[in-house]
């Protein structure tokens, strides 16, 4: 059996759980930059305020309705996300976490065992050790117990049993609802007559596969109750790494883009570290706004550079050394810009990392940044840095409303007075 454990509202909910005010009150969480709600507490969803809905659209409503914004605090959310994996080890060995508010575990309990109650005991303990309200949902397939998820967070015990003859249960979910069939589509499958998941279960895979895609013909199988999507491998490679931000304001110093490129590396550099891989080079680009008001009108542009490494590497001060005397060739003097990002590229495990013959070996430095990257993953992300990256960072992207990291900063532990 697979059960599918998800967050209800996760980001508004990690919000809750150091600021117990917040509760019964109509709460989003914003987007990069303060730029849309992309989380809202159910209070907020009964006003009828739409997911995506711009910052500047919902600033007239927060008098009105008592509204509460705050920034994406994405240090806190996924310090939480880890302690919910951490805990649903301790009911499944197989934990496949899929996003930071969803995971999937794969169990079979004795027979005779209650799934049910399993779930309730699973959703009690996240709720009482972590805070956080979840949906629990079972089923024979990963794409049933996204159903079965769906169903049980809707229902007063937040926990679904897939019945295992389920016709009932699919022929009341819309096709749209089903995972795997995007928005693109769905409207493709209405027009062909199918409009819930048993019309699309009842469909020839073969045909469905030509048509449309192998994806959509194991989505098939799986609402028949087979398992046909792969697991992802945990050990599985990332084939390539970026980091890219919008920008709070708009940027026109270039030691400000450099700071940006050289921060962005950096959080790079520490997830190749931790896949145990290197990279052969990396891209770096700026995005300039078009200028409208200039007598001369501009469109908007983005400019890229690219460097191979002398010799393939995971070391953030070697790939800052490459990169940074690249980027005054696409700098533009006057334009203002509004993001930057890089890619790494020629990822490969570092256990089988090719050098070249004729070079001195350069000096390991493999330790130092394990010491780097684990204190920073202990006392907060930037903890250590380098100055490249710059110390106060006016182009930092836009968090007007954050709250604090009650988890991850010292600084910002929660105090109580007695």
């Amino acid at each position: 059996m697979i059960g599918l454990i998800d967050g209800n509202n996760f980001f508004v909910s990690c919000e809750r759980i150091f600021d117990p005010t917040l509760e019964n009150r109509p709460v989003a969480v914003l987007s990069n930059n303060d730029g849309c709600c992309i989380s809202r507490s159910n209070e907020f969803k009964a006003l009828g305020i739409a997911m995506g809905t711009p910052y500047f659209q919902l600033r007239p409503l927060i008098s009105r309705y008592g509204l509460v914004l705050r920034s994406s605090n994405y240090e806190l959310y996924s310090d939480i996300s880890h302690r919910i994996i951490s805990l649903l080890h301790r009911f499944s060995p197989d934990v496949e976490q899929y996003s930071i508010d969803e995971a999937f575990i794969h169990l079979e309990l004795p027979s005779g065992s209650d799934y049910f109650k399993f779930g309730t005991d699973l959703r009690s303990t996240i709720l009482k050790w972590i805070g956080v309200p979840c949906g629990v949902g079972f089923a024979p397939t990963r794409t049933l117990a996204k159903i079965a998820n769906h169903i049980g967070k809707k229902s007063p015990q937040g926990v679904f049993v897939m019945p295992q003859e389920s016709r009932s249960i699919l022929e009341n979910t819309p096709v749209e609802e089903v995972w795997g069939v995007g928005r693109k589509l769905a409207p493709k499958l209405n027009s062909s007559g199918i409009r819930n998941a048993w019309q699309l279960a009842c469909q020839d895979v073969s045909a469905m596969s030509k048509k449309h895609s192998i994806l959509l013909g194991k989505t098939i199988l799986e609402l028949r109750g087979i398992n046909a999507l792969d697991e992802r491998d945990p050990e599985e490679l990332s084939q390539s790494i970026s980091c890219s931000r919008c920008f709070g304001s708009p940027v026109t110093e270039f030691d400000d883009l450099a700071e940006s490129i050289a921060s962005y590396t950096a959080t790079a550099a520490e997830k190749l570290r931790k896949e145990n891989q290197t990279a052969q080079g990396m891209s770096a680009y700026f995005v300039m706004y078009p200028e409208h008001n200039a007598l001369s009108p501009m469109p908007g542009a983005v400019n890229q550079v690219s460097v191979i490494f002398p010799a393939p590497t995971d070391e953030t001060a070697e790939m800052m050394k490459a990169i940074r005397p690249l980027l005054k060739s696409i700098f533009h003097q006057g334009r203002r810009y509004k993001k930057s990002g890089m890619m790494f590229f020629g990822l490969e495990s570092k256990a089988n990392c090719q050098l070249d013959l004729f070079d001195a070996p350069a000096k390991d430095n493999s330790e130092l940044y394990r010491i780097i990257d684990e204190l920073n993953s202990k006392y907060g992300k930037g903890t250590i840095f380098s100055l490249g990256e710059g110390v106060k960072k006016p182009w930092k992207m836009k968090r007007d409303m954050l709250s604090q990291s009650y988890t991850t900063n010292w600084e910002q532990l929660l105090k109580v007075k007695c």
